[in-house]
């Protein structure tokens, strides 16, 4: 059927931007008011007839349209090869590869052959009969798909009975769908770092990008061109060197990948285990791993391969190799240096460089150690200590005589306490006095000072003597005291005598009165 003049003249116009003028397809697209998918069309048609601009002026609008539209042949004529549609799927997953250098090679093995349009044409026909159309989107060994499966798998408390029901984590390449599946105690952070590490081991190599569906345990804020990763999971990333890019909020052909892996997982490893018993993770991930094998070696339909020959075929060759060491999760906490130039973690004091104090810094929190960064240097170092309120001081960290940069020093805190009386004073300096470095009592002298603020300084006076009596030199004693109203009992014990110190003057000292420290 013959086209109309406009629609011959809109096809030179499209040769004409995009041959002399380079245009985009959106631009040419906008300018002739066709649609993009027609002017590809265009284009293609054009690149397959080798037709370049300016045009011949011997080239009518109807030898133009027999050039890009060539009749198809009648049923008389002798049938053009057919490709292995099957074998251009698999080359054209290869990164760099496309339908036009492809339909080129057929082209010069079969001269005779379809022409680029029809070709293609006969390709899209041939992918919308098999059942792995989608796998020309994914180059091999470029992608991991992962994510929690929704059904669980239930393990037996031998000792109790008790059925807990444990997440299975997946993953799955993006051309292969060679499956992976382990299960773990819970979701959390730990294990979903766990579920990559144990999943990259699986296959004996590494993609460039893992594709998640952000869960909040390793995507801290979802974004469509800037997502915001968890520091462990960051720390992840940079250590095998893949790119972290989450799936895009409500659009699940985004990781329809790994749903159809936990769509397979679930009907085909763990539904068939539901009226199994477990007692142990161990035992669940055995059973899990036999299933998978029947899983992976089963035949798609569609290149009638497995799983496994096609992710030794296709992916495994196209990804990197390990790294030497394996990942070793370590938590990520964002801190700010106390005036005791320490830094909190999990209960235990660790020091810095007293320079710092002030500033925030990133620490590490590792199986074994404490690692402070400031601006991505580290700055101090530590062996995790294996007790709850244990400081750990380098004196490298220390200021000189503790007093050249300390802006607050034991004796400027025993001069404090002493405007709040006696019983205070010789309380502060007992507290500073029983610590292997007086700085580790700073917090508690602050805590202190917090309280003169809270409470009368006569209530400060009973509670720091009821607390000396009691041996419990603590901010949290005098505070509970204080709160409690056991400062105002009848009958106050008197101070016990104070232990032989070389560094405790005694209550008598303060007697005289003294100003409060600048």
């Amino acid at each position: 059927m013959a086209r109309k003049p406009i629609e011959m003249k809109k096809i030179r116009e499209v040769l004409r931007l995009r041959l002399d003028r380079k245009a985009s397809v959106r631009e040419i697209a906008s300018a002739c008011n066709i649609g993009r998918t027609t002017v590809d069309e265009y284009l293609h048609r054009a690149a397959a007839a080798g037709l370049a601009w300016p045009l011949p002026e011997e080239i009518t609008d109807a030898c133009l349209e027999r050039r890009l539209f060539p009749p198809r042949p009648s049923k008389g004529e002798p049938a053009k090869p057919v490709p292995d549609w099957n074998s251009v799927r698999v080359r054209l997953s290869r990164k760099g590869m496309t339908l036009l250098l492809l339909w080129q090679q057929y082209r010069k093995d079969h001269p005779d052959g379809y022409g680029y349009s029809r070709y293609a044409g006969l390709y899209r026909d041939w992918l919308g009969k098999t059942d792995v159309r989608m796998l020309q989107h994914h180059k091999a060994g470029e992608k991991m798909f992962v994510d929690w499966a929704g059904l669980k798998i239930e393990v037996t408390d031998a000792k109790t009975g008790q059925v807990h029901a444990r997440p299975v984590f997946v993953s799955a390449p993006g051309l292969s769908q060679y499956i992976f599946a382990k299960a773990y105690e819970n979701e959390q952070l730990p294990n979903w770092l766990g579920g990559h590490v144990d999943a990259l081991e699986f296959y004996g190599a590494v993609p460039e990008v893992a594709v998640p569906d952000n869960p909040k345990t390793g995507v801290e804020k979802a974004c469509r061109y800037e997502p915001i990763l968890n520091p462990s999971y960051a720390e992840l990333a940079a250590h095998y060197g893949i790119a972290v890019l989450p799936a895009r909020v409500r659009k699940p052909r985004d990781k329809a990948k790994v749903e159809n892996a936990v769509l397979q997982v679930e009907r085909w490893v763990l539904a068939p285990l539901s009226g199994r018993t477990f007692f142990s993770l161990d035992e669940a991930n055995q059973a899990i791993a036999e299933k998978l094998v029947e899983l992976n070696d089963k035949l798609m339909k569609g290149p009638n391969l497995s799983r496994r020959q096609l992710f030794e075929m296709e992916d495994l060759p196209a990804m990197r190799p390990l790294p030497a060491s394996r990942y070793r999760y370590a938590e990520w906490k964002r801190c700010k240096v106390a005036p005791d130039y320490h830094v909190e973690v999990h209960g235990n004091l660790y020091s810095v460089p007293f320079g710092l104090v002030g500033k925030s810094v990133d620490v590490r929190i590792g199986v074994g150690t404490v690692e402070v960064f400031l601006g991505g240097k580290r700055v101090a170092s530590h062996m995790r200590a294996l007790t709850r309120r244990n400081p750990i001081t380098e004196p490298s960290h220390m200021p000189e005589g503790h007093k050249a940069k300390a802006e607050w020093t034991p004796e400027r805190f025993v001069r404090w306490a002493g405007t709040v009386g006696p019983n205070t004073a010789a309380f502060v300096e007992a507290l500073l006095g029983g610590k292997v470095h007086p700085e580790h009592g700073f917090r508690m002298c602050f805590g202190i000072m917090r309280l003169a603020k809270d409470f009368e300084h006569q209530r400060l006076e009973a509670a720091s003597a009821k607390a000396h009596t009691l041996g419990a030199f603590s901010y949290n004693s005098v505070k509970s005291i204080l709160e409690k109203n056991l400062d105002s009992a009848p009958e106050q014990p008197s101070l016990m005598p104070l232990p032989s110190h070389e560094n405790i003057r005694g209550g008598d000292y303060y007697s005289g009165g003294s100003s409060c420290a600048n």
